[in-house]
């Protein structure tokens, strides 16, 4: 019998590509000589390319959220060339499940998200069984029969978890063209968050935690997209200038893949809960996640020597993307300290290990 020809139709947003490497891996371990292409969006296809399991990154050519009737159609029939055996369609909406149906493809597997019905013919109705989203993608690559709830898979902390690839060369480039001194230890901050302002941690303490490490001889590196360039610099206003030259904002000045290897570089990296979380994540990183008003409970950072911040007050999490209540206490009640003593613990454990951290090797 042929190996199984897969198409992914991938999730839209960084985080939740990074997780969805759980199902590739989940469906290589039960068939090694699987083919895996992925459909994602263009700015997820540099993740892909990090990910062994898959064959093929496929761009999308439609917008996110674009619905094109006619443009999924003739995607779907370009596609029914492939003779892909499966397919397994991560996003919830119907417009998603259209391209594996116009493609033809024999077994279409997902939850039952917007009344998939005829759309998916291995229709999975209880999502809501599994608690956490690495779940729900990892629950996919078994059968039905055999997924009854969280319990069926024995365990988040026995799942696999998402490790993208470090190329070396790249990251050495990486580190050359924002010129990055690695002979000085690093610490990467993430302040960012695309989801909204609620989920973002005070920039006061963000400014605190950098300047603390600057006084520890640490660099800080201060990782996000364009958009989160006034945060970044409004962090380093609060810092004394003479720690300045210990820091680098890289927000808005590198391409995602480099800052997939520039935090691969890092001893340890503290995050909102955001994309660039679950890839510091990824890549090996000892990842800081600071929670507020989304929950840890749901997507946490799959790493085994990560920490949590979480503070558990009444309304939270409220799944907001502006506070409410509009004291964002949450966020301001999770204080530098905690993150402090996190980021001390870990220093202690790499220097008695006497060497630097498995990501920066890779």
């Amino acid at each position: 019998m042929s190996a199984k020809k897969i198409l992914i139709i991938g999730p839209s947003w960084i985080g939740d590509m990074v997780m969805s490497q759980s199902l590739y891996m989940t469906l290589k371990q039960q068939e090694p000589d699987a083919l895996i292409d992925v459909l994602a969006p263009a700015w997820c296809k540099p993740i892909l390319e990090r990910m062994p399991e898959v064959n093929q990154a496929i761009e999308m050519p439609l917008g996110h959220g674009e619905f094109n009737f006619f443009g999924r159609r003739g995607l779907g029939k370009q596609l029914k060339n492939e003779h892909y055996t499966h397919a397994y369609i991560l996003p919830n909406s119907a417009k998603s499940a259209l391209i594996p149906w116009f493609a033809g493809i024999p077994t279409r597997i997902g939850w039952t998200g917007e009344m998939r019905y005829g759309l998916l013919n291995d229709i999975r109705p209880n999502k809501k069984s599994f608690q956490y989203m690495v779940e729900r993608y990892i629950a996919l690559g078994y059968p039905k029969v055999n997924m009854i709830d969280s319990n069926s898979l024995g365990g988040l902390d026995k799942q696999p978890y998402p490790s993208l690839h470090i190329d070396k060369i790249a990251q050495d480039a990486a580190l050359e063209k924002h010129q990055l001194d690695r002979s000085q230890k690093a610490i990467g901050l993430s302040p960012g968050a695309a989801f909204g302002t609620a989920k973002m941690w005070s920039q006061e303490h963000y400014a605190t935690v950098a300047e603390t490490m600057c006084e520890k001889g640490y660099q800080v590196w201060i990782f996000g997209s364009q958009n989160d360039l006034p945060v970044c610099e409004n962090i380093v206003s609060r810092i004394p200038s003479e720690f300045h030259s210990n820091i680098h904002i890289l927000a808005g000045k590198t391409s995602l893949i480099e800052a997939v290897d520039l935090l691969a570089a890092c001893e340890s990296v503290v995050s909102n809960d955001s994309g660039l979380m679950h890839v510091a994540s990824a890549v090996g990183c000892y990842v800081v996640g600071v929670y507020g008003p989304t929950s840890p409970d749901y997507a946490p950072p799959l790493t085994h020597t990560g920490d949590i911040l979480y503070t558990d007050i009444e309304c939270s999490p409220c799944k907001k993307r502006e506070c409410p209540l509009g004291h964002s206490k949450c966020m301001k009640e999770l204080y530098p300290t905690q993150v402090l003593e996190c980021l001390e613990r870990q220093s202690l454990k790499v220097l008695a290990k006497g060497q630097p951290n498995q990501a920066s090797e890779a």
